[in-house]
């Protein structure tokens, strides 16, 4: 398997004063590895531009070395049984499972083990029991995506049998195999489900749905389990015998065998969601051990930072957020950090990319490894498992390659091609330029502690791109602009999905693609509720909470990665402090995201989705034909769309401004491209003096009472 020389990844994205961050580095270096902290002020590595910028932060973390080791990841889910079962040799043995098989793999795929006896997918996909001494297979193979119950048993005598029962919608018949006697043999072991374990090491997974997996000896049950009980948990229940662990979190409040359509919330009917989904490429924890631990320091700066290590010339950078400690802001301005966007685009493997990306890599010395090359380490939501059903879980507790310093997302483009943690730098950048102090928060304390978070702040602003979102953050940011705050974003495609947060790991997010929406790939019929916490997935537009209730503005348009100026259209003069010092109507016809401050995704006014009768629209950009399309929860027909009106017309970024009854504002810029502009021209341009005057206004205002 290739891997990456020397590479590692934190077990927390954000820590206060304190708080402690432990780095897992794995290292097939000779030498020792150094590791030294920088304050991380660009991640644009584009040399048209500033650059990479990083500040020393060794007066808050002293350089150390520790010795290089290898450590080893292996993907795959399965269940675990937490203790042993067994039965003499002189026992009727049944092993049984219903199960829907997603993928040939050519090989075998075990659906239930113990003790030397397995239930499996033979090498051609049919149904097949093996007991220590021999074997048996049906021959013929499942029809993949189709529910049968497998049915292996070996008696006493050493008689052995494998029925492969077709359920549901089928036009096959029963199929049932018998084989020559074996001598019997002793069941003793710990139960597996979806995959062999021998040594404590997990091997030949089963790509599918699995449910109702149990043993029976003498016609008794010795361990069974329902996966329609604790479906949000990571344990399997067993109904008789011992629960099991599930391991590298395979998917569940997944439709089983007994599903009719007849409920879409696995809530209100647990029974037709008895099945859990395994993949042979699921993983989301590394579980690599420690190497070193960084504590805290309580005069810390808030701000983001960076790891590197380094070891015979090998390099790797991880990247994290040090925030003020709760209640006690160090700044009047918040800067929202959105790491649960960050880890939901987690390692996206694109299907445009080239190989000769790592031209402009090595020209620009930007971050070389691409998740396309390295599918081993675990993709992204916005990828597929091997067996073609969308991945729906992600984790920061893993290497991700693009949450990294200098990683370009778009290697052919005539701009930076910057998207997330790189593009966010942008207004990192600018607000030091700038000399703007602020402290960082990200989702994961907005999640945790709501809006006590930030409620002490004069104004927080998002970055270019805060799509993913739970239920706790957008209540803490409705709250807190309800209280007088002002709520600034920054960035396009915002408060888009919605998405779940483990509650045994937090470190965890879900997301399930339901309805419509911008989407990598589609949520099963039945699949749209949360396994994590029940709640309905999708876009937050179809929640009751559409985007343009919190900021004014929401999603509406998306095109390739390029961008436009805005042209001003608010002449009232009561708005011209925003416009102050800026002498053309035409604004951002530059910039390293897009080349242009309105692009690639644009979001736009909408009362009928609960933009305010008073929002004042500033400047707009309009999209060129057929460089944008609708999104799809927009378009009705191909001729016909939600407006009603010409399509052309939808197609375009609304920058806004509201103030609210309590004292709040909001402005909001409608682009993704928005940020990439702040730096051009040395941070001397009509988009970077835009957003001055609109921070200093609020800052100028101080704190919600």
């Amino acid at each position: 398997m290739k891997t990456i020389p020397l590479i590692g990844y934190s077990d927390r994205l954000s820590a206060r004063p304190g708080e402690s961050i432990a780095f897992k580095i794995s290292s097939e270096a000779k030498g020792k590895v150094t590791a030294r902290l920088f304050r991380s002020i660009s991640a644009d590595p584009n040399p048209a531009g500033q650059g990479i910028v990083e500040e020393d932060a060794s007066a808050y973390f002293d350089p150390i070395q520790f010795l290089s080791r290898k450590q080893n990841f292996r993907s795959g889910s399965y269940g675990l049984a937490k203790e042993a079962v067994s039965a003499p040799a002189t026992t009727d043995l049944t092993f049984s499972a219903i199960v829907l098989a997603t993928k040939q793999t050519g090989k075998q795929q075990v659906a239930l083990a113990c003790g030397g006896y397995e239930l499996a997918l033979a090498n051609d996909g049919s149904a097949s029991f093996l007991a220590p001494d021999g074997a048996v297979a049906t021959g013929q193979p499942l029809t993949l995506r189709h529910w049968y119950r497998i049915t292996g048993r070996i008696s006493a005598a050493g008689d052995i049998s494998i029925t492969q029962t077709p359920l549901g919608r089928s036009f096959e018949n029963e199929i049932m195999s018998n084989g020559h006697a074996v001598p019997p043999t002793m069941l003793a072991g710990r139960p597996s489900i979806a995959a062999r374990l021998r040594n404590g090491q997990a091997s030949d997974h089963f790509n599918g749905k699995i449910e109702d997996p149990s043993i029976l000896a003498n016609g008794a049950p010795l361990a069974a389990w329902d996966f329609s009980q604790g479906i949000s948990s990571t344990q399997g229940h067993a109904t008789t015998g011992p629960d099991l662990d599930l391991i590298n979190f395979p998917a569940r409040a997944m439709t089983g065998s007994r599903w009719d359509g007849s409920e879409m919330n696995w809530r209100h009917r647990p029974d037709h969601y008895g099945a859990i989904h395994f993949h042979e490429d699921d993983i989301y924890d590394f579980e690599w051990e420690t190497d070193f631990s960084f504590n805290v320091p309580a005069d810390m700066p808030s701000g983001a930072y960076v790891m590197r290590i380094e070891a015979d010339g090998l390099e790797d950078a991880m990247p994290f957020f040090i925030c003020p400690p709760l209640g006690q802001p160090r700044a009047k301005l918040c800067v929202l950090v959105s790491t649960f966007t960050y880890t939901i685009y987690g390692n996206h493997a694109r299907p445009d990319y080239e190989p000769e990306w790592q031209k402009r890599n090595t020209e620009w010395n930007a971050y070389p490894h691409n998740p396309a090359e390295y599918p081993q380490y675990g993709l992204s939501t916005y990828n597929y498992h091997s067996d073609g059903s969308g991945i729906c879980h992600a984790s920061h507790l893993r290497p991700l390659f693009n949450l990294r310093p200098g990683f370009l997302t778009f290697g052919s483009t005539s701009c930076s091609g910057l998207r997330h943690l790189q593009a966010d730098s942008h207004l990192l950048s600018w607000l030091h330029a700038k000399g703007i102090d602020y402290d960082i928060v990200t989702d994961a304390e907005l999640h945790n502690d709501g809006v006590a978070a930030i409620a002490s702040y004069a104004a927080v602003t998002t970055g270019s791109h805060p799509e993913y979102h739970t239920t706790e953050t957008l209540n803490a940011l409705r709250d807190y602009r309800d209280a007088g705050g002002s709520l600034n974003y920054l960035g396009g495609n915002g408060f888009y999905w919605r998405i779940a947060v483990h509650q045994e790991n937090p470190g965890l997010l879900e997301i399930r693609r339901a309805e419509d929406g911008i989407r990598a790939w589609a949520a099963e019929p039945g699949e749209y509720y949360n396994a994590f916490d029940g709640g309905y997935g999708g876009l937050w537009r179809r929640n009751d909470r559409p985007p343009q209730e919190l900021v004014g503005i929401g999603f509406a348009a998306q095109g390739e990665f390029h961008g436009a100026p805005y042209q001003r259209t608010c002449t009232d003069p009561a708005y011209d402090w925003i416009f102050d010092g800026i002498e053309s109507d035409v604004l951002g016809d530059f910039g390293f995201s897009g080349n242009g401050a309105a692009g690639f995704e644009l979001d736009h006014c909408d009362t009928r989705l609960g933009t305010p009768p008073d929002t004042v629209i500033l400047a707009q950009s309009f999209s060129r034909e057929g460089e944008f399309m609708l999104v799809p929860e927009e378009q009705l027909t191909h001729l016909t769309n939600l407006s009603g009106g010409p399509e052309a017309d939808m197609l375009r970024a609304d920058m806004v401004y509201l103030e609210l009854p309590g004292g709040g504002s909001v402005f909001s810029t409608g682009s993704i491209t928005f940020c990439g502009s702040l730096p051009w021209n040395g941070f001397n341009n009509d988009v970077s003096r835009l957003l001055e005057n609109i921070l200093c206004h609020a800052l100028a205002k101080g704190c919600p009472q």
